[in-house]
């Protein structure tokens, strides 16, 4: 799985970098640096939560409770000049809780359409498997389509837009699964697990230096819409040689055939994958992807669409290391 410099070198173009990619660079240290003022040793998440909204990509945060996923969430909208809305799923929670309904206007004798919180830019829905089918499937259409459809009428939603969803893996008491096809339209889900003692101790100091309070309102946006936007199409921009096209479609087309696995991941895990190696490479200072980038990404973006055999799960299997084996299997290239 690790690659040599002389691997990266390979997919290095000999020529000047087509893209300018220092202003995304400029933007994740700048959103790094906000949001560590509050979060210690969640490296990797803040990492991939930048990604994903430079991949303009939903992400599905899945941890214990207490590791900071909804604050990190919420830390990120705020480091975003955008418009925010948090939506707290309960079981009695309706379809038209979430996307809107429309009113009856008695002064025109019309009914007029009332935005629900998901007509927001960045969006953060807590405990997302608290909701039943009905109430998730209200989120099929704006997660893949960016609009809403109520009653023959069509909203589309501004740009950018992003979810960022959380959700307990091991408290089952009042949760639903999510439907396979509402887990295929996030781009990751991030696991996040308990932090490293040191970056504890340093929680409790930070924590006993504020008096126990956190406000997320002391961070400041450092980005505006505008700026996302631009550097989103800078990432498409990012050049994927044809040969790692190739490397992608046999990862996922082995996840299909694989003797572990009881459904593989779709043509869309596919696109996401390398829309993802494009933004962590461009996030890295590239403008071109190698294969290192495809392997980082693969975790994150295949692990909630693979679906093991019952006979893997009761040996205690899990995703990311069938992931593991098949990155092992396919060779990478040079």
């Amino acid at each position: 799985m690790n690659n040599t410099s002389e691997e990266s070198n390979t997919f290095a173009p000999s020529f000047e970098d087509r893209t300018d990619l220092s202003g995304i660079q400029e933007m994740a240290d700048q959103i790094r640096a906000e949001i560590s003022k509050i979060i210690l040793g969640q490296q990797k998440m803040i990492d991939l939560l930048i990604t994903a909204l430079l991949a303009n990509g939903h992400v599905l945060i899945e941890g214990v409770p207490g590791v900071a996923k909804t604050l990190s969430a919420k830390l990120l909208a705020q480091t975003i000049s955008t418009d925010f809305s948090r939506i707290q799923f309960t079981p009695d929670l309706m379809p038209s809780d979430v996307i809107g309904t429309s009113v009856f206007n008695p002064k025109t004798t019309e009914f007029n359409f009332k935005e629900g919180p998901v007509f927001a830019n960045v969006v953060l829905i807590d405990e997302v498997n608290r909701s039943p089918a009905k109430t998730q499937a209200a989120l099929f259409e704006v997660m893949q389509e960016r609009q809403i459809s109520v009653d023959g009428t069509t909203y589309t939603m501004d740009e950018p837009f992003i979810i960022l969803a959380t959700q307990n893996p091991i408290e089952q008491e009042g949760t639903y699964k999510l439907p396979e096809a509402q887990l295929d339209r996030f781009l990751f889900k991030i696991e996040v697990g308990y932090p490293e003692s040191n970056h504890e101790t340093a929680i409790l100091e930070g924590a006993h230096k504020r008096n126990h309070k956190t406000n997320p309102d002391q961070l400041e946006a450092v980005v505006e819409s505008k700026r996302l936007i631009k550097n989103q199409q800078k990432v498409t921009q990012v050049h994927v040689e044809k040969s790692l096209m190739q490397y992608i479609t046999q990862i996922t087309q082995r996840s299909r055939n694989h003797s572990a696995i009881h459904m593989g991941a779709s043509p869309r895990a596919s696109v996401f994958l390398m829309r993802a190696s494009q933004a962590w490479a461009a996030v890295m200072g590239r403008d071109f992807v190698i294969p290192e980038d495809v392997q980082q990404m693969a975790p994150p973006v295949l692990r909630h669409r693979l679906i093991l055999t019952p006979e893997k799960e009761m040996e205690g299997t899990n995703a990311d290391e069938v992931i593991s084996r098949i990155l092992e299997q396919i060779e990478v290239p040079r």
